[in-house]
C-alpha cells in the first residue's frame, strides 16, 4: 500500500525563513500549506516554491496573526481539506516598531509571537496526534536570553518597548514548547523549538528607530534566509526526533536556554493564562 502524502502547515511563509522552510519541505515530499496575510506576496511565494521544488504540491492560505478569529479560521481550513497534519511550523513573527494593540486587544508582539500559535497548535492537536508520528516545529530565538514575563501582565503595556517585547515573546516560544512536550509525552508528536540564528530577514527593519537603524546596518553581514530555515528543517527530518522533544535547538544541537526558560512552574501559569486570553 502506498505511503499517505505527508501535509505540512508553515506560518508566515509568504517570506525570510518561513519561505525557504516551505521550500525545502516542499523538496523533500511533503505537501505544503503555506500560511500568510498578503495574498499577493503568498502566490508569489507558491509559485517560486513550485517551481524550485520541480511541482510539489503547494497550497496557500490567508491569515493574519493580529487576530485570533483568522487563527480560528485557519486551522479551520486546515482540518476540514486535510484528514491528516504531520507537520506544523510556527514560524510567523514580528517586531512591533511601537506599542499596539491586537484586533482583540492585547499587545501586538506578544499576539503575533506566542498567544496567536499557542491557539493554533492547540487547535490542530488532536489532528496531529491522529496523524503520528508528527511534528510541531516553534521558531523561538536567542533574543529570549535575559527577558522576564510577568504573567498577570503578559499582553500589557508594563515595560515596553519593541525588543523587550520581541525576548519576552520569544522566551514564551521556549515556555511553550516544554509545556507543550510535557503534555505529548507517548503521544508520538514531538515538539520542539529553535534559535534559526542572527538572519537577514525584513523583521528588525521596523525595531523601533534606533535598532533598526542598526539592523539595517548589519543585515548585508547576518546569516541568508535560506541558512536560517536549515534547523527548522532538520527538526522536520531527523530521522530520530526523541532526543529533541521538548528542546531548544541551536544547528543541529540541543542547546541550554536562559535559566528562565526551564522554569516549568511558570510555564505552566503561563500556559493556564494563554489558555485564558485565548479563549479556549
Amino acid at each position: 500500500m502506498a505511503e499517505p502524502e505527508r501535509i505540512a502547515l508553515v506560518t508566515g511563509a509568504s517570506a525570510g525563513i518561513g519561505l525557504y522552510t516551505a521550500l525545502g519541505l516542499a523538496r523533500a515530499g511533503f505537501c505544503v500549506v503555506m500560511a500568510g496575510r498578503d495574498g499577493a506576496r503568498l502566490e508569489r511565494a507558491r509559485r517560486m516554491v513550485v517551481e524550485r521544488s520541480g511541482g510539489a504540491r503547494v497550497e496557500t492560505t490567508l491569515a493574519d496573526f493580529a487576530s485570533l478569529a483568522t487563527v480560528r479560521g485557519l486551522a479551520e481550513r486546515v482540518l476540514a481539506t486535510h484528514d491528516r497534519l504531520d507537520l506544523l511550523v510556527n514560524n510567523a513573527g514580528l517586531i512591533a516598531p511601537r506599542f499596539q494593540l491586537s484586533a482583540d486587544g492585547y499587545e501586538l508582539t506578544v499576539a503575533v509571537n506566542h498567544l496567536a500559535p499557542f491557539l493554533l497548535t492547540n487547535l490542530l492537536l488532536d489532528r496531529l496526534r491522529a496523524s503520528a508520528p508528527a511534528r510541531i516545529v516553534t521558531v523561538a530565538s536567542q533574543a529570549h536570553r535575559g527577558a522576564r514575563i510577568d504573567v498577570a501582565a503578559l499582553a500589557g503595556r508594563a515595560d515596553w518597548s519593541p525588543l523587550k517585547a520581541y525576548g519576552r515573546s520569544k522566551l514564551c516560544n521556549i515556555l511553550f514548547t516544554r509545556a507543550l512536550a510535557r503534555r505529548l509525552e507517548g503521544s508520538g508528536v514531538v515538539a520542539a523549538c529553535l534559535h534559526p540564528g542572527v538572519v537577514a530577514t525584513a523583521i528588525g527593519d521596523r525595531a523601533g528607530r534606533i535598532a533598526g537603524f542598526g539592523w539595517r546596518l548589519v543585515k548585508p553581514f547576518l546569516v541568508t534566509p535560506e541558512k536560517g530555515a536549515a534547523t527548522s528543517l532538520f527538526l522536520a527530518a531527523a530521522p530520530d526526533p526523541a532526543p529533541f522533544h521538548g528542546a531548544y535547538v541551536i544547528g543541529k544541537r540541543v542547546a541550554e536556554p536562559d535559566p528562565a526558560a526551564l522554569d516549568d512552574a511558570l510555564g505552566e501559569k503561563l500556559w493556564a493564562e494563554s489558555t485564558r486570553l485565548v479563549g479556549l
